[in-house]
């Protein structure tokens, strides 16, 4: 279990690629559950436990993850997430550099069920929703650049989108336009850092979660962070 933070109300985990994080129709055991057993196992607790699902990543992205360990946190968290009071900031890494360096990209997004897939629009259609997100790039390498997104909206598939939208699709992401995938489904999308008020404590929780065990990942990480001393 790759616990980020714990206290008596919440659980933050750094969710892998392959993982989902509330059940669905594949049968996959979800992260709730997985948590679930790990409070189970390590408070060694008879009958139920609670773990609430707070909000989701794509089963394809890696990053952080909050949890609720009481319904009084999970109300008050979802009402945040709902009311836009967490901040997430993501890591995306795309072949294709960006026309500008640093964006503010706002679309009308569109969801079709059928294939599971958004379409961004320029301009206000029939049925779609505002899109707001603003991105920076903060590093290169020979192929690839990482680049910084800050969510100013949370709609389905937002950050694969719009981005792909701008010409500059997610690595890996065949769905979205990337030429080929990766080796292990994953594609390069990574919550990297939250940050809110908590739900009980009213303290100030900021956690940063870790990058996939990944060469290109490894490189990029180590670029920033010796960029930012």
């Amino acid at each position: 279990m790759r616990v980020l933070y714990e206290d008596n109300h919440i659980i933050i985990v750094n969710k892998a690629p392959s993982e989902i994080v509330q059940g669905d129709k594949t049968g996959d055991k979800p992260l709730s559950e997985i948590i679930r057993d790990y409070l189970k196992e390590k408070y060694n607790k008879p009958g139920n436990v609670f773990c609430g699902v707070t909000h989701r990543l794509d089963r394809p992205t890696s990053g952080v993850v909050v949890f609720a360990k009481t319904s009084k946190a999970l109300t008050r968290l979802n009402d945040m997430f709902r009311n836009g009071e967490v901040d997430k900031t993501y890591w995306a890494v795309v072949k294709k550099r960006p026309l500008k360096d640093e964006d503010r990209l706002t679309h009308y997004l569109i969801k079709n069920e059928k294939n599971n897939k958004s379409t961004a629009y320029d301009i206000e259609k029939a049925h779609t929703k505002k899109a707001v997100l603003h991105y920076k790039l903060i590093s290169t390498s020979e192929k690839y650049y990482l680049l910084e997104v800050d969510l100013e909206t949370g709609r389905h598939h937002q950050i694969r989108c719009q981005l792909s939208k701008i010409g500059s699709p997610i690595k890996g992401d065949l769905k979205y336009g990337a030429e080929r995938s990766n080796p292990d489904g994953s594609i390069s999308l990574h919550a990297r850092t939250i940050s809110f008020i908590h739900p009980v404590s009213k303290e100030v929780i900021e956690v940063t979660a870790p990058v996939p065990d990944e060469n290109l990942w490894h490189t990029f990480e180590a670029v920033v962070n010796q960029s930012v001393r």
